[in-house]
């Protein structure tokens, strides 16, 4: 598949909310659009390339193994999430981990009511870094503990977490570094060569 080239872009200027979300997603037109919804505003995603796609997947293999044998939570791929008191966004990470206290039993039929506890967003050649650190922005202020923003380009990671200050606190871990799954994942390292070799 080609790689898309064209931003993610908003839809007419209109302020959207998670009901109209899934309003449109059972309508035919919209059964192949990949959108989210950043404070009212819908923006469509284009369909992954293979280098994201494979990132993806070796992060969610890497904590799923961990959780094998260590039941903390869920992990799961591109599943939307939002929150009660917050109608206007719609957030999919690439990889979204729960810890078992916050993960829903059963899994969510829907999209979820409650932030991840860890998201992992990789970096589009579309997404601009203001919009990866927006949407990290987005998760910590709702609640999620620990954003890993993944750049392949830089071959590294930005690990963002949120301080008692109210400030964000940014760290970029390089290729020959790891990750550490902090208190969202108490015992998780995923070592980054493993990514970018």
């Amino acid at each position: 598949m080609a790689e898309m080239l064209a931003p993610a872009r908003p839809r007419e200027q209109h302020r959207y909310t998670v009901a109209d979300m899934a309003w449109m997603a059972q309508q035919p037109e919209y059964a192949d659009c990949r959108f989210e919804l950043i404070e009212g505003e819908m923006v469509d995603m284009p369909q992954p390339n293979e280098l994201h796609a494979y990132l993806a997947d070796e992060i969610y293999f890497a904590i799923r193994l961990y959780l094998m044998e260590h039941n903390l939570g869920r992990v799961v791929r591109e599943s939307g999430h939002y929150m009660l008191a917050d109608e206007a966004t719609l957030l999919a990470p690439d990889v979204g981990f729960r810890r078992i206290d916050t993960a829903a039993h059963p899994p969510a039929s829907r999209w979820v009511a409650q932030m991840p506890d860890l998201a992992v967003e990789i970096k589009s050649p579309n997404d601009t870094f203001a919009h990866m650190r927006r949407k990290a922005e987005l998760y910590l202020r709702r609640g999620t503990q620990i954003v890993w923003l993944v750049y392949p380009e830089r071959r590294g990671v930005e690990v963002c977490t949120l301080q008692e200050t109210g400030e964000i606190a940014r760290e970029f871990i390089t290729e020959d570094g790891s990750l550490s799954g902090g208190d969202a994942l108490p015992g998780f390292v995923l070592e980054l060569r493993r990514l970018f070799s």
